[in-house]
């Protein structure tokens, strides 16, 4: 029998919701903030969650995450009472079966909890999934895990592939990865450069050539999309194509057909294509620097590798990860690591993603020489300066601090409301806990006043959506 969760503060939309689940026969439970509903997903199995967003204790899009990641995970059905159009968009992003705004009929609340049971049904009903394969691939946080599940699709099918992230994400990789895990595992993995091409000899290196068909054309040459026939062609920063050339392999990518440079035949070529970009094709297409035809073509399974600043979490395995392997390489013992190593790592915004991360815990391996521990003594001083200087800068801007409400010159300030963090009588707290302690009770005062209407709060504010929902989330305010 199916089982709901029902997450919201109001009891009279518990109510409604137990009745309508009662009517159709099914099992539920009801709780209303969100330490409660953590509880009931480690102890209870369901099979949708019917999941408020605003709630006591805290926002039920951060349970999201959790609920993901539970053995044969739920579908959640947002059922909200203000609607906004980025929570909407975070939602969806992780994952959720439907997003509905209150006041909504029954019959559509309805409507949507039935889809979401038969959907749960049908995957519970297609077996277990192939384990996958994830060698070389290291992280334990939410974000990198959401993209193994977009992998294990991916992999299960052979419709092509663009994967997005900044430089030294690991694009490559997790190219490698949905390969490794697919059919065509044992056939070759092709990558072509994209960056290194010229417009001179692009046509020949993709197609190939035949034997003096231009001035150098010594002898036939075998293209790069033709060696990949029965594997996978890995275009590395395909935002680089030339224009020239984007429209001739859309039709490599329709009709799966070439011709040679030089030659009167065409070839064909079974391939399945992975495409990989630090840029964005979607403004590159509005700018005309890149055919929206071609773009589609591209995306029909999109994969975003997130900055490792944007998954500190995984700073620590990916850490363990290479000091190990240096340590098999060199044939030395295994290495411990300082607190503070971790702590300068975690400190450090990595504009070099996990590919610097590789290259600095190198650099320090080889300057600890013969110690048996690695400190932050002995990471380059470039990057400790680098940290130094940001700590510096920020205790010295109050980056971190939220700015105070504006009062307009015509309004009077009030007189009964108090300071926002009055100063104590006794001795003075440390300058972390007041400003911690004014943060709080600014986001507090200003979410009263705004009834936690979230672009308000921003123009109320001046703070960034990222910003305001960080500090919301540290101080646990809802709205």
């Amino acid at each position: 029998m199916p089982r709901i969760l029902i997450v919201d503060d109001d009891p009279e939309i518990r109510e409604t919701m137990a009745s309508l689940i009662r009517r159709q026969k099914m099992e539920y439970d009801a709780v209303s903030d969100v330490a409660d509903t953590r509880r009931q997903i480690q102890d209870e199995t369901y099979d949708v969650v019917l999941l408020d967003v605003r709630l006591p204790d805290g926002n039920g899009l951060d349970l999201l995450p959790e609920i993901k990641q539970l053995p044969n995970a739920p579908e959640v059905v947002i059922l909200t009472g203000r609607g906004d159009p980025d929570g909407a968009e975070l939602a969806i992003q992780g994952g959720v079966w439907d997003y509905l705004v209150k006041p909504c009929s029954i019959k559509q609340i309805s409507l949507s909890l039935n889809r979401a049971l038969k959907y749960h049904s049908q995957k519970e009903k297609g077996g277990d999934l192939k384990a996958l394969d994830l060698s070389g691939v290291v992280g334990q946080g939410a974000a990198i895990r959401a993209c193994f599940d977009t992998v294990a699709q991916a992999a299960s099918t052979d419709s092509s592939l663009l994967i997005t992230g900044e430089t030294g994400a690991g694009k490559e990789l997790f190219a490698r990865t949905v390969h490794a895990n697919s059919r065509r595992a044992d056939k070759p993995f092709v990558v072509v450069d994209c960056a290194s091409l010229t417009d001179t000899l692009v046509e020949s290196t993709l197609f190939g050539h035949k034997k003096g068909s231009f001035t150098g054309a010594v002898a036939d040459r075998t293209g790069l999309v033709e060696l990949a026939d029965t594997g996978v062609l890995f275009l590395d920063e395909v935002g680089e194509l030339p224009l020239t050339i984007q429209k001739a392999l859309l039709r490599v990518l329709q009709e799966r057909r070439f011709r040679p440079v030089g030659a009167t035949r065409e070839v064909t070529s079974d391939f399945r294509l992975i495409s990989a970009t630090n840029r964005d094709l979607e403004a590159m297409v509005h700018a005309g620097e890149f055919r929206n035809d071609l773009f589609y073509r591209l995306k029909t399974i999109p994969l975003h590798i997130p900055p490792l600043r944007e998954r500190k979490e995984d700073i620590k395995p990916l850490a363990m990860h290479f000091v190990n392997r240096l340590c098999e390489r060199y044939g030395t013992p295994l290495k411990g690591v300082g607190a503070d190593f971790f702590d300068v790592l975690n400190a450090y915004a990595w504009p070099g993603n996990v590919r610097e991360l590789a290259n600095i815990l190198e650099q320090a391996f080889v300057t600890a020489d013969r110690d048996k521990t690695l400190y932050a003594m002995h990471l380059p001083p470039a990057l400790r300066i680098a940290v130094t200087k940001a700590q510096i800068m920020t205790s010295r801007t109050g980056e971190e601090q939220a700015p105070e409400p504006e009062v307009a010159a015509s309004s009077p300030v009030p007189t009964t409301a108090p300071a926002a963090a009055p100063l104590p009588d006794g001795p003075l707290p440390s300058f972390k806990d007041f400003k911690a302690e004014a943060e709080a009770a600014y986001l507090d005062r200003l979410a009263e006043e705004t009834d936690g209407d979230v672009p308000l709060m921003l123009d109320r504010s001046g703070l960034s959506r990222s910003h305001l929902y960080a500090l919301l989330k540290k101080y646990s305010i809802s709205v």
